[in-house]
């Protein structure tokens, strides 16, 4: 299908005194009209930093180093990162084709302005219509979502509202005009388990409705499951492999996606069985390894060549693409890892 966004080699860097951040290192995707992108890995892997770079929200000392966010619609292709973040061009694309539902809607709503007023701020913008149509145009928002009493819900502040309610509040706000991608940033975090299970049918649904794209941000992987058609795995600012859903979970080819993959427990578990984890923690940000960046954490590390060089992005066969040297023979030095293993390519492949 033909791509509605396309993110290609993007750089997002933070500048603080303390040294360079690269919250974002390259990655490369794309979002299809109708589709719905799950964007998965441990906190600070540079999810949350990607898709405010694709709004131009990236705030200072932060900044798009390089890299192109191609945004293709009835109006052309546009750039969104020779945009300036306050340029009409980029406001006209907030809201009206982009909509993001921030991670805590309770720190992303305004306490001191009523949900309405929030969402009517959103319409009137985009469109010429009275206060009062913005109005009705916001309670039809509510009802959709299916908050009760929506007639009154628009007069309360984020603050009377309960996490569940916010949420699909967040959800109205985002909604308001209509994007044509839905960015969602942990939508179902510290909610319970029959909230997240509505807000997953509800954003379904309005998908189903409008037909929009959906770029769903989140560290569970049975939402990923459940939601994506295609799934893109990212650590500290890299894809290390993307692909449709059912191949990353049925034959998950990185050793970091197959790490993830797991940890996750399984009805078939034995009771006290412990959960699988991964060796290891992320990487201080201003002492990432060199070479690849996963090498110190995995178990099919190769002397030689995973800390000396860095692996691309290779697609293989059947669309799925991964950045490691497994896939790469011409690649490898031969070198045993760091526990004296021989490095075995084939067996990996099968995942």
């Amino acid at each position: 299908m033909d791509a509605l966004l396309e993110v290609k080699d993007l750089k997002t860097y933070f500048f603080p005194d303390e040294g360079v951040v690269r919250a974002v290192d390259g990655a490369t995707f794309a979002i299809s009209a109708g589709q719905t992108l799950g964007v998965v890995g441990e906190s600070g892997c540079g999810k949350s930093v990607t898709a405010r770079s694709i709004l131009n929200l990236v705030e200072a000392p932060g900044r798009i180093v390089s890299g192109t966010i191609l945004l293709h619609d009835d109006f052309g292709t546009i750039d969104i990162t020779r945009l300036q973040p306050d340029s009409r061009t980029m406001r006209s694309i907030r809201g009206a084709v982009i909509g993001y539902v921030f991670q805590e809607p309770m720190s992303s709503f305004s306490p001191v302005h009523t949900i309405g007023s929030q969402i009517m701020e959103a319409i009137l913008y985009h469109n010429r219509v009275s206060k009062r149509e913005a109005r009705a145009r916001g309670v039809e928002l509510l009802r959709r979502v299916g908050i009760p009493r929506a007639e009154h819900r628009m007069d309360e502040y984020a603050f009377q509202l309960s996490g569940g309610l916010r949420q699909r509040a967040m959800i109205a706000t985002a909604l308001a005009c209509e994007p044509k991608l839905l960015i969602a940033d942990e939508p179902t975090t510290a909610l319970d388990v029959t909230t997240q299970a509505q807000i997953l049918e509800l954003l379904r649904d309005l998908q189903a409705q409008n037909g929009m794209a959906i770029m769903l941000i989140t560290h569970n992987l049975g939402v990923v499951a459940e939601m994506a058609d295609n799934v893109v795995v990212m650590y500290l600012g890299r894809v290390v492999e993307e692909g449709a859903v059912n191949d990353i979970f049925n034959k998950a080819r990185h050793p970091y996606t197959q790490a993830l993959l797991r940890s996750i427990a399984t009805l078939s578990d034995e009771p006290r069985t412990r959960l699988a984890t991964i060796s290891g923690s992320i990487p201080h940000p201003y002492n990432r390894p060199t070479g690849c960046l996963f090498h110190p954490r995995c178990p099919q590390f190769m002397l030689g060549t995973c800390d000396v060089n860095e692996p691309r992005l290779v697609e293989l066969a059947g669309g799925q693409a991964v950045s490691c040297f497994l896939y790469e023979p011409s690649a490898v030095s031969g070198q045993p890892s760091a526990d004296g293993r021989a490095p075995s390519i084939g067996s990996s492949v099968d995942g």
